[in-house]
């Protein structure tokens, strides 16, 4: 398998491409996936999602990375780090958006540690965050599992849509 960026225990995380198309589609189009989004994309919007994460490739060398089983190859969603700015303020974010049929099988914990171990040791950063809406419980763990704390939140406004998050910090010198 060729454009690896990170592997783990059991995963590929892998810098997309044109070819994703359908794989992106098939978990950005998907309504119970995308809960928390409010709103599936269409194909336009999932061509943009590959073209954004193309552009945030050949600036940052990272961004949103499709995740794959390592034992079967199968694509089973995103993993992401990338720079994002709240309130005027620039933060590394870490991301995951799953197929539902791999929730709760601690691949999201298992990508977002190794994403926080590379932001740590290969960039050298001190901190990283999560971005989640309150009532995503499932990602709250997460981010908790991993000693995040909430330092904050914000309102997202996304389509129009103004939705609650809160800002969960991860510091280099946390324990995790």
């Amino acid at each position: 398998m060729q454009n690896i960026f990170l592997k783990t225990e059991r995963l590929i995380l892998r810098y997309i491409t044109q070819n994703d198309f359908e794989a992106l589609k098939s978990i950005l189009q998907d309504k119970e996936v995308m809960y928390a989004w409010e709103y599936e994309f269409t194909d336009m919007d999932v061509q943009a999602w590959i073209d954004k994460n193309l552009q945030m490739y050949a600036k940052h060398n990272f961004g949103y990375f499709l995740l794959s089983e390592k034992v079967s190859n199968t694509v089973i969603g995103q993993a992401a780090l990338m720079p994002d700015i709240i309130e005027g303020t620039q933060y590394h974010e870490i991301g995951y958006i799953l197929k539902k049929e791999f929730w709760h099988k601690g691949y999201a914990r298992e990508a977002a540690s190794a994403l926080k171990e590379y932001a740590f040791h290969v960039l050298q950063l001190k901190e990283v965050i999560f971005e989640i809406r309150p009532q995503n419980l499932p990602s709250l763990k997460v981010a908790e599992s991993l000693h995040a704390k909430v330092c904050g939140e914000f309102i997202k406004n996304v389509r129009g849509i103004k939705m609650p998050h809160l800002i969960y910090t991860l510091s280099k010198l946390m324990k995790s």
